[in-house]
């Protein structure tokens, strides 16, 4: 099939940071782009030859999407499986499958997956409603503390709480979720796993996440993991068994925990780009993005190497701020070597809403560390 300069299209379900930065690589290939998002004001519209307003939720609206394209493939998970399945069967080629998607999106079918798998994970308890924890805590069948996470619809930190106590039980949505055990960690780490459709593999260096600790989102990526070897080649062979067990097709991005016994355990999964893949765009020789696009379309995949070392600090909304917004010492920041902003064209912030990233590369991880920590500390996300 020919995709460059051709009648060939490519939808996208999603139309966030993601589906933009997606779009990058496709621009840049001359490969025709349809999205779908539910928002108008969705940050790939100008960058996507055709942009279509819609529930992504909704059957018919994502079943009639897919029919306008080739190749159909995601930015976000919540998307609506059952059409993907009718889609699939009348020949259009959905990357991730229904299949990967089904079992990825539900938290509870997730970990079930990685124990089916023997892929190592932190034991937990599956419940259809969050009040039946109270009873199971009563029965003692469930201690303190753990991690309550809901099943569905989780993101950015939100659907996951510690649970230390009785009160923290109070106020949590009544939905599907799991309790899982709270794991004494040294870090958290993550790999990224290209796979095409002949199961061919790309794996990128693991990065280390430092997470903000009130809005549970990743604040710095690190790459390479300040790690040693051997640890990194575990993170590694775990990473490539958990995409072999999937059969995806493009990105898997795989979430870890290293415990304080050097052991290596599954947090959870993405089937798509991914925040701990944000530095590739600067400091790899191909980003993860032109890498999802060359997996998914069957292309020779590219060098998964780093050229630099890189961190990416994320931009997201001060507290107190919900409104129009302004970027404060963007200029500041951009006067100092190796930083590049990339603003994902969101005009309203709030408090902890992704609004952009910073990648920083240099040839050393711990100077790269040092300017994102400046970088952090000067630049704003605020209101007008």
């Amino acid at each position: 099939m020919e995709y460059f300069s051709s009648h060939f299209k490519l939808g996208i379900l999603g139309g966030g940071q993601l589906g933009k930065m997606l779009l990058y690589t496709t621009r840049k290939f001359d490969i025709h782009t349809c999205v779908l998002d539910p928002s108008p004001e969705a940050p790939s519209k100008l960058a996507c030859n055709e942009f279509f307003k819609g529930d992504l939720m909704d059957y018919d609206t994502v079943y009639n999407f897919g029919k306008k394209v080739n190749i159909l493939t995601i930015e976000i998970e919540n998307v609506n499986i059952e059409a993907l399945k009718s889609l699939e069967k009348e020949g259009v080629t959905v990357f991730p499958s229904s299949k990967t998607l089904e079992t990825i999106q539900n938290k509870a079918t997730q970990k079930l997956f990685y124990n089916d798998h023997n892929l190592p994970t932190a034991p937990f308890k599956r419940f259809a409603l969050s009040e039946e924890i109270r009873t199971a805590v009563e029965h003692n069948s469930i201690t303190f503390p753990f991690v309550w996470k809901c099943a569905q619809f989780g993101y950015d930190g939100t659907g996951v709480k510690i649970v230390r106590s009785v009160d923290d039980l109070k106020n949590l949505p009544n939905v599907e979720c799991i309790a899982e055990d709270l794991i004494p960690f040294k870090n958290e780490l993550a790999v990224i796993v290209a796979r095409n459709e002949k199961g061919q593999v790309k794996v990128y260096p693991v990065v280390e996440m430092e997470f903000h600790p009130e809005a549970n989102q990743v604040e710095y990526v690190l790459c390479p993991a300040r790690i040693s070897k051997e640890i990194a080649k575990k993170a590694e062979q775990i990473a490539l068994k958990t995409s072999e067990a999937f059969a995806h097709v493009g990105l898997l991005a795989v979430e870890l925990f290293l415990t304080q016994n050097d052991d290596i355990i599954i947090n959870e999964v993405a089937p798509r780009p991914h925040n701990s893949g944000h530095q590739t765009i600067e400091a790899s020789y191909t980003s993860q993005f032109e890498q999802h696009i060359r997996a998914i379309l069957g292309l020779p995949m590219g060098s998964t190497d780093n050229k630099l070392s890189g961190v990416m600090v994320n931009l997201v909304g001060a507290e107190g701020h919900t409104g129009e917004v302004v970027y404060e010492n963007i200029e500041k920041i951009m006067e100092m070597d190796g930083v590049t902003p990339h603003i994902y064209g969101k005009k309203q912030t709030r408090p902890f809403r992704k609004m952009g990233h910073v990648t920083i590369v240099h040839s050393n991880i711990e100077n790269a560390r040092t300017i994102a920590q400046k970088v952090k500390q000067s630049i704003k996300v605020i209101t007008k």
